[in-house]
């Protein structure tokens, strides 16, 4: 009876493990060595596992290239790239399933010969090795079944693409436009205007008027939405004062600034070196009875005067040659001296006096130096303990109480401005904070450490009529001015046309031959564009910011028949040819990918992701 019931329990162990066994395959407990092995069946092809997981380790390697920081699956799928990847492995397969269906694919001796022309597989002799070929795939966790048939389908590929964009070429008629386009000139004569050329009588507009321009152009005078925030921030220079210095500390600072507060005295020099001292000599001679120069002797040498520029020196650079350098007025030529690479003569362009600042005179700038260094570590060593204020309860103004810590408020558009503003630390903090978020201690790139809170968001509003009064009367003024500068114009385009020219004391530019990409200083930003829509003989008035110009068309000239149009235009006909090439083939892609019916196995993508690493 005992010996049935031992073996009724382990048939029933047994059929529990089975039915555990089936119920993990079905809730996706899989590796990527299971019979899981594809993603998605793209008509008679698949996409392996292996081949993901490969694309999307490839991904991340080339993100990390790029940025200079890994991402993990989650962040490469908030971006979209795991999606980008799985696209990417589905119309290759869709491509390689359409090769298949054509019955397109490369002789055994053609794959040979593919395999001998990777540079992986070759040995010093540029020899296919076959030991180097098993090598090289044993390294990248290949076989070579599986590297011969990828290579296979790659080549395939490669003849189909080929068979659709060789040759395609984009129609002549549409280069021939473009470039016809872009090379279209124009020659035409123009009158500037500007606003200091318009002479206005002095008038106050009162109140009422101001405010009835300002009713009537309410939109621009619209503060933007603002964050009206509470900060609360310490800095090294509101504790600087109070920052205890002892002399040894200012004394050590000093010594180490030696370089700084001591300069000795400088000489600006160049050095010509000789071969021998006779040489030298008969150089020296020659300046000094003016048969040559210092600039012909280093040319002659085939030297530059960069090369024997020594710059500024000190007596302790020049060694034996020293005492007599420093000796010499600048300007003159002094040698031969001797240096440790022979003779030489020496040309002093320079005299820098020595620069000695004194202990005394360096401690008010070695004070605040020091005090600025200890403050910022005082703060550091704070800002736990403000953080615990606020993690407590403490409130902005509770900080002002109890620690050093001042509070301000500010409304925050968004813009870089004064104060605390001007730093990127507090714009980036004012950008993300939320009416729900609570105060958190951070720094400011100068050391100072500040806390925020979002008191309210004010919607984009009209600035109040008093507040704005000033902007409003500057508009006024510049609206009075345009409205003459605008009725000057219109007078002249008035006169120009009745005459068919303009006026004789009117000052004309004229320009020939300008394309639409043509550049004229202080011209309306669009005059150019404005030009081609002009026939010849046509007057026009065309604003701008800065001026206004009346314009008349004198002729229209075809495109310039040159070296460089031709190239331009035999560069945008490949561009052209491309741009067919690659649509075509996007085209034949997106066909091939819609008769294979993608299918994807959505637990398998899942499995992938959540091992993946």
């Amino acid at each position: 009876m005992a010996t049935g019931i031992k073996k009724l329990s382990n048939t029933f162990v047994w059929i529990l493990m089975g039915l555990l066994i089936i119920g993990l395959a079905g809730f996706g407990a899989v590796n990527f060595n299971s019979s899981m092995s594809s993603i998605a069946q793209v008509g008679d092809e698949e996409v392996s596992v292996d081949a993901y997981l490969r694309e999307l380790q490839r991904e991340q390697r080339a993100l990390q290239a790029q940025g200079g920081q890994s991402l993990t699956i989650a962040q490469m799928a908030a971006f979209g790239l795991d999606r980008v990847v799985l696209q990417r492995l589905i119309s290759i397969a869709a491509i390689d399933n359409e090769v298949k269906n054509l019955g397109i694919s490369i002789g055994d001796e053609n794959l040979r010969q593919e395999l001998a022309e990777i540079p992986a597989f070759q040995d010093a002799s540029g020899k296919f090795d076959r030991q180097a070929y098993s090598f090289a795939l044993q390294n990248v966790n290949l076989n070579e079944k599986d590297f011969e048939a990828d290579l296979r389908r790659e080549s395939a590929r490669t003849l189909v693409q080929g068979a659709i964009v060789v040759g395609a070429k984009m129609p002549q008629t549409l280069t021939d436009t473009l470039t016809n386009y872009i090379g279209a000139r124009r020659s035409f004569s123009y009158v500037q205007l500007s606003a200091d050329q318009v002479a206005l009588t002095q008038v106050m507009p009162t109140d009422a008027e101001l405010q009835s321009y300002y009713d009537d152009n309410q939109a621009r005078f619209t503060l933007p939405e603002t964050k009206r925030i509470t900060y609360a921030r310490l800095s090294p220079e509101m504790i600087m004062d109070s920052v205890e210095l002892d002399e040894v500390a200012l004394r050590k600072l000093y010594d180490e600034r030696a370089d700084q507060y001591q300069v000795p005295e400088r000489r600006l020099v160049e050095r010509l070196v000789f071969a021998d001292e006779q040489s030298a000599a008969e150089a020296k001679a020659q300046l000094d009875v003016g048969g040559t120069t210092f600039e012909a002797l280093v040319d002659g040498r085939g030297l530059a005067l960069s090369d024997v520029d020594l710059g500024d020196v000190t007596t302790g650079d020049l060694g034996a040659a020293s005492d007599s350098v420093f000796a010499s007025e600048v300007g003159t030529v002094v040698g031969p001296l001797p240096t440790d690479l022979g003779p030489a003569l020496f040309r002093i362009n320079g005299h820098l006096e020595a620069r000695v600042t004194s202990y005394e005179d360096a401690m008010p700038e070695l004070r605040d130096e020091l005090a600025a260094d200890r403050a910022r570590r005082l703060i550091e060593q704070q800002a736990e303990e403000i953080n615990d204020l606020l993690a407590g309860g403490a409130t902005l103004e509770d900080l002002a109480t109890e620690s050093d810590m001042q509070v301000a408020t500010i409304n925050w558009s968004g813009e870089t401005g004064e104060d605390i503003s001007a730093y990127e630390d507090f714009r980036t903090a004012a950008s993300v904070v939320t009416l729900e978020d609570f105060p958190e201690a951070e720094f400011l790139g100068d050391g100072s450490l500040f806390a925020l809170r979002l008191d309210e968001i004010l919607p984009e509003r009209p600035e109040p009529f008093e507040a704005a009064k000033q902007k409003v009367l500057d508009a006024w003024n510049a609206d009075r001015a345009a409205a003459a500068l605008q009725a000057r114009a219109d007078a002249l385009l008035l006169a120009a046309k009745e005459a068919g020219a303009f006026p004789e004391e009117s000052e004309v530019k004229t320009e020939t031959g300008l394309t639409r990409t043509a550049y004229l200083d202080n011209t309306p930003a669009d005059m150019m564009n404005q030009i081609f829509t002009m026939e010849p003989g046509d007057f026009k008035v065309i604003s701008g910011e800065d001026s206004t110009v009346i314009v008349r068309l004198d002729a229209v000239l075809p495109t310039e028949t040159s070296e460089e149009m031709q190239l331009m235009a035999d560069a945008l006909g490949t561009q052209l040819d491309q741009a067919v090439s690659e649509a075509l083939f996007t085209a034949f892609v997106a066909d091939a990918q819609l008769r294979a019916a993608p299918r994807v196995d959505q637990q398998a993508l899942n499995a992938v992701q959540a091992n993946f690493q």
